[in-house]
């Protein structure tokens, strides 16, 4: 169990004790430890064996120390598992619903006794959540909205959450004998934004023989997590992992190997025109090879390059695989030349201690150079993100001096100074310009006035771009996948403003955000637009999140001069002051 699912299980326990109306001190000591182990850079599970090296961890004492020893003994945390016998796991659903938090959950089962999706909707539709205490007839239709947006989005997962599952999967397999290659495929491969179900490819010479590939499938079922067998046949395994997404793992031949992989990355829509073509050379293609029509001999399978070779296409990255017009590209040999994670020289949108960040400047400046970044950028929040501790200007003046003075002692990276700066309800920016001036980036971003119509929206983004201190704008549709639909603005006259005034918009990397998408990124590809991606890092561990942004842009066709952090330092600092 990873840290990450560890901390999962504790904030569970914690708004299950909220529910049950335990002492706020416990319910918060639970709290503190999810957030001390979400941070942590060492896995819990390498520390566990020495329990007194978790007391050296802030935010666990003596009982959540004796709590992860259970854990990790037992496989559960006895406060957790006796409140999901009390409530039923049907609890933790209800918790997944925007606004529905605890104390909202308390008051429907001490009332109804109600602990399931389905009776809280049958509750709320019946006109009985409004008479409870602190509620009202629109509390009850903003419960229903988010009870239907969470079914709309339910079954899909955060790119993180997608990878990780599949990279435990991939040890796990290749220490199988005769396991070769453990490939993950389908959405993941193509780095959409969220994940349905997991692909994974299995081949080797493990694979051939039907009693080898049983040795295979039986150390599969041993796999932590496994928790409902779908299906099992001859060369494949569907299962449900315990956090709910399905996983189907095939196992294959190694001289079918490629022609396996382009199948099941897909798209579809893809699949179904690359089909097409090999028909009408006279070809069929599906899992298992690219045939002649007439006699049925494989002419490719063993790799994906010379399928799409021998249909006279160049080799279409998995990203593009689309139908959006790269099969046209690549017959052409028009496919742009894709940006790489190699290419990016800085991150420049980090938090630190001073605001909501958990890391020092030096630690965050540290970690930036370890990733061989030529540049960095510290850029706290501003006053108007008060649960954030964010900077007046006082605080933001002497901010900039601290982020010089330990940039001035940093060898091999720059280290520039810079705001992530509120965009207040009128478009007006959070501090004031004679300080946000002496900044060498400024981000601007909406924290808060989600709800503003699509017309109060535009011009309040329109007046953030019109600031002459402001560099880029911080995830700009302020969307948060699987949480928070993006605020309703006008794209294109926003981009329009931005080219004008060459503010550059960001590519916010974080799985959450992802901000912005591939569709808007080519949007702002066509209005002339550059881009900055970045992580939003509010730790040093947070800066590996960076390719998800870079899938993104690939998916969106952008190349290397599309974004701006390929830039030198000193080129990429003109570019911040509009200078692209």
């Amino acid at each position: 169990m990873d840290n990450k699912a560890i901390a999962t299980l504790l904030y569970e326990t914690a708004d299950l004790l909220e529910i049950d109306g335990q002492d706020s001190f416990r319910v918060r000591s639970y709290r503190n430890a999810a957030e001390a182990i979400e941070a942590l850079p060492q896995q819990v599970a390498d520390l566990v064996s020495e329990p007194k090296k978790l007391l050296e961890i802030q935010g666990i004492g003596k009982g959540m120390q004796a709590n992860l020893v259970m854990l990790f003994k037992d496989g559960h945390i006895e406060a957790h598992a006796e409140l999901l016998k009390k409530y039923r796991p049907s609890m933790l659903e209800l918790l997944k619903i925007q606004g529905l938090g605890p104390k909202t959950i308390a008051l429907i089962w001490s009332a109804y006794q109600v602990s399931d999706l389905e009776g809280v909707e049958k509750l709320a539709r019946e006109g009985k959540i409004r008479t409870l205490p602190r509620m009202g007839e629109k509390h009850e239709a903003k419960l229903l909205k988010a009870i239907e947006d969470y079914r709309r989005i339910a079954g899909r997962f955060l790119l993180d959450v997608a990878e990780g599952l599949a990279d435990k999967l991939v040890e796990y397999l290749l220490a199988v004998p005769g396991v070769e290659k453990v490939t993950p495929a389908g959405s993941l491969r193509r780095g959409r934004e969220t994940v349905g179900d997991l692909d994974i490819l299995v081949t080797g010479k493990g694979c051939i023989e039907a009693e080898s590939r049983q040795k295979i499938t039986e150390h599969l079922l041993s796999f932590p997590g496994l928790m409902d067998i779908i299906a099992q046949g001859d060369n494949k395994v569907s299962f449900r992992h315990r956090n709910g997404m399905q996983v189907d793992v095939r196992l294959l031949p190694p001289e079918s190997f490629g022609a396996a992989m382009q199948y099941f990355t897909g798209s579809k829509a893809h699949n179904v025109a690359l089909r097409q073509r090999a028909l009408k050379m006279g070809f069929t293609l599906n899992e298992y090879s690219l045939s002649r029509v007439e006699d049925e001999k494989p002419v490719a399978r063993k790799t994906e390059e010379e399928i799409y070779a021998k249909l006279k296409l160049d080799y279409i990255p998995p990203e593009l695989r689309e139908n959006l017009g790269e099969i046209e590209a690549a017959a052409t040999h028009t496919l742009p030349e894709l940006i790489e994670l190699s290419d990016i020289r800085g991150d420049v949108h980090m938090h630190t201690v001073e605001t909501d960040g958990r890391n020092t400047i030096e630690e965050m400046a540290e970690a930036a150079r370890e990733r061989g970044y030529e540049y960095m950028a510290i850029t706290d929040h501003s006053k108007n993100l008060a649960f954030a501790n964010g900077l007046t200007d006082e605080r933001a003046l002497a901010h900039i001096e601290k982020i010089r003075a330990i940039g001035k002692k940093m060898k091999g990276i720059r280290v520039l100074a810079g705001i992530e700066v509120d965009i207040l309800g009128d478009g007006s920016l959070d501090l004031s310009d004679s300080v946000l001036e002496q900044m060498d980036i400024v981000i601007a971003s909406v924290h808060s006035l989600f709800n503003q119509d699509r017309a109060t929206m535009t011009e309040r983004l329109l007046k953030a771009i019109s600031n002459p201190n402001t560099s880029l704008l911080g995830h700009p549709t302020g969307r948060q996948l699987l949480r928070r639909d993006a605020y309703p603005f006008d794209l294109d006259a926003v981009l329009k403003a931005a080219a004008k005034y060459r503010v550059a918009m960001e590519l916010n990397s974080y799985p959450e955000r992802l901000d912005l998408n591939d569709v808007n990124l080519r949007l702002a590809k066509q209005h002339g637009v550059k881009i900055v991606i970045n992580t939003d890092s509010h730790h040093t561990s947070h800066m590996e999140k960076l390719h998800y942004g870079v899938t993104q842009a690939r998916r969106a066709w952008l190349a290397k001069d599309d974004v701006l952090n390929t830039l030198p330092a000193q080129a990429f600092a003109r570019a911040m002051k509009h200078g692209w």
